[in-house]
Formats: C-alpha cells, sequence, structure tokens
C-alpha cells in the first residue's frame, strides 16, 4: 500500500473512514471560526494598545493552543535551552504542514514573526493579522526586484531585535524528505549579523498532511538546534555554507527523531 494512499486514510475500513470525514467536518468549522474569533480579538487589542507584543503573543497562548488540541496534537520541545532567546535569531524550519506554524508558535518561548507566501496576504483573517502583526511576504516566483525588497523588509525586522522564522525549503515538504535549503533565506542573517538557530520538525504532516485537511491526532516534535555563527566568507559563498550547514543540522535532528 502506498504512502499517499496510507496518508489519505484510504486503507481504514469504511465506518471509520465516513465517522473521520464528519469529525473533520467539525473540525474544520471549529478552525475556520476559532481563528476567526481569536484573530478578530487580537486585532481589536491591536488597535486599542497600538502595540504589537500582546496580540503577538495571543497567537501563542490563544490561537495555537485552541487549534492544537482541537486537531488532538501535543507539542513536545527540545533544545530550546540552547538558544539566547533574549536576543534576536534567524530561526530556518522544516516545514511538512499549515499545523507547524502553530507549533512554533507554541514552542518559542518568545514573540515569533514569520517569512510567509505572498498569496497569504490575500487570506481573511490570517493575512490580515500576519500584515497587522509585522510579518514579512515573499513571492514564491517573484523576480528579483521583488525578492530583494523582501528579504530588506525581512532585514529590517531582525534590525529591530524581533526573531524571524523562514522556511527555506520554499514550500512543505511530503513523506518526510527535507528538500534543499533556499541560500536566499540566509541573507538576512548575513545582513543582520545574527546566528542561524536550525529547527527540525517532525509529525506534523502525520496530523495535517500537506494539501489537506484530514486530521488525525499526534504529537509534534520541535527540536532547536545549537545558533549557527555566520562563516567568515564573501556573502554569496556565506549563504551557500549556511544552507548546507543548516540542513545538514537538521538531518541529524531528524535522525534523533
Amino acid at each position: 500500500m502506498s504512502a499517499s494512499t496510507e496518508r489519505l486514510g484510504l486503507s481504514e475500513p469504511l465506518p471509520l473512514r465516513i465517522a473521520w470525514t464528519v469529525f473533520n467536518s467539525l473540525q474544520l468549522l471549529f478552525t475556520v471560526t476559532w481563528t476567526a474569533g481569536c484573530i478578530s480579538l487580537a486585532l481589536l487589542v491591536r488597535r486599542i494598545l497600538r502595540d504589537e507584543r500582546v496580540p503577538l503573543r495571543m497567537a501563542a497562548r490563544l490561537w495555537a493552543p485552541g487549534l492544537l488540541g482541537g486537531a488532538g496534537a501535543k507539542v513536545v520541545v527540545e533544545g530550546a535551552d540552547r538558544v539566547d532567546w533574549a536576543r534576536p535569531h534567524v530561526l530556518v524550519a522544516t516545514h511538512a504542514s499549515v499545523i507547524d506554524i502553530c507549533a512554533l508558535f507554541r514552542a518559542a518561548p518568545i514573540p515569533l514573526r514569520f517569512m510567509l507566501k505572498q498569496e497569504m496576504t490575500r487570506v481573511p483573517f490570517v493575512g490580515w493579522y500576519a500584515k497587522a502583526m509585522g510579518m514579512c511576504f515573499i513571492e514564491r516566483e517573484g523576480n528579483r526586484a521583488s525578492m530583494v525588497r523582501s528579504l530588506r523588509a525581512a532585514a529590517a525586522i531582525v534590525r529591530g531585535g524581533h526573531s524571524l522564522c523562514i522556511f527555506p525549503e520554499g514550500t512543505r515538504n511530503r513523506d518526510g524528505v527535507i528538500g534543499a535549503f533556499k541560500p536566499g533565506a540566509f541573507q538576512v542573517a548575513i545582513a543582520t549579523g545574527v546566528q542561524v538557530v536550525p529547527v527540525a520538525m517532525s509529525g506534523s504532516g502525520a496530523i495535517l498532511p500537506p494539501y489537506s485537511f484530514r486530521v488525525r491526532p499526534g504529537t509534534i516534535h520541535v527540536r532547536f538546534g545549537t545558533p549557527i555563527h555566520l562563516p567568515d566568507a564573501p556573502p554569496a559563498e556565506a549563504r551557500e555554507q549556511l544552507a548546507l550547514q543548516a540542513r545538514q543540522r537538521v538531518v541529524e535532528m531528524m535522525g534523533a527523531c
């Protein structure tokens, strides 16, 4: 039986598949309602306080726990003590599911900003929240000028004292296969002089597969690696070195899963 068939639940008996379909339909309704409610409240708080800190933490302490709990997902965090969270960093994380963002909000002890795909700005509530909280956006197939603007916006976030999380594979991986890390993602660290934190995540794809809303309970492991110092090399070479080193660290941590 293929992995994709198993992932879609087609190996399950028909009555069980029907029960899961009904349950997932209710979960989808809960997800949309919970997200709309939490983000509306966060945007209201942002408007009243004129500050991002409280509504950003609401994602970690209200929105994300609700969605994770609704999915029956447990988050196990390792290695957070390896990072000096008082300093800004660029986090580079594996990406297998949209629920990864919820897990990262819960795992990091500080407010996180994310670099997101440009199309997220068109998603109701989520896009509004991301823009209001100072996230940055990048076009997956954008031209060079657009890419430069996005990286400058990302660097400005880090220079402002905030940690930024990037998914350097550029898209969600499938079947746990870690794709190549795009060197451009590491330009932000080089431009700002901050360390890179590799983050290995496992289990999220089994809970909520890519491009699907088939939810099953499970455990998401979030492992923070030792921060990587910037190499003493020209920028182009440094980007390549960082990409290779960060991916290797992540592969090693995934092997410990």
